[in-house]
């Protein structure tokens, strides 16, 4: 019988690169959409950014056999994310916990 997968949260972090005005413009426009205090973790992905449009966050809660392949699913759908809204990035950095993990202490 193989292993079980395990729930992570991941988040990828990176920068905004070479964003012309066009660009800026169209990312400022959607900007509320994509808070950063108001975005959490989703099993769809949520990319969070503010208006200096420099670094961005994305946060998504997925299940992998292991972290480092949670880490590159992670990257990718950042990447896609990214490329739906027509944005070129630089130095995605993923960092995954394993939720299964996280243990829950309750008072007594």
């Amino acid at each position: 019988m193989g292993e079980q997968d395990d729930v992570y949260r991941v988040i990828v972090r990176g920068r905004f690169d070479g964003l012309d005005d066009g660009r800026r413009a169209a990312l400022l426009a959607v900007a509320d959409e994509h808070d950063v205090l108001t975005s959490g973790t989703t099993d769809e992905g949520t990319l969070a950014y503010d208006r200096s449009l420099d670094f961005f966050s994305y946060r998504v809660r997925l299940t992998a056999r292991d972290e480092r392949a949670a880490q590159d699913a992670a990257l990718r759908r950042a990447g896609a994310a990214l490329d739906v809204l027509g944005a070129d990035y630089r130095g995605l950095k993923a960092v995954a916990t394993n939720a299964s993990a996280i243990r829950v202490r309750r008072k007594r």
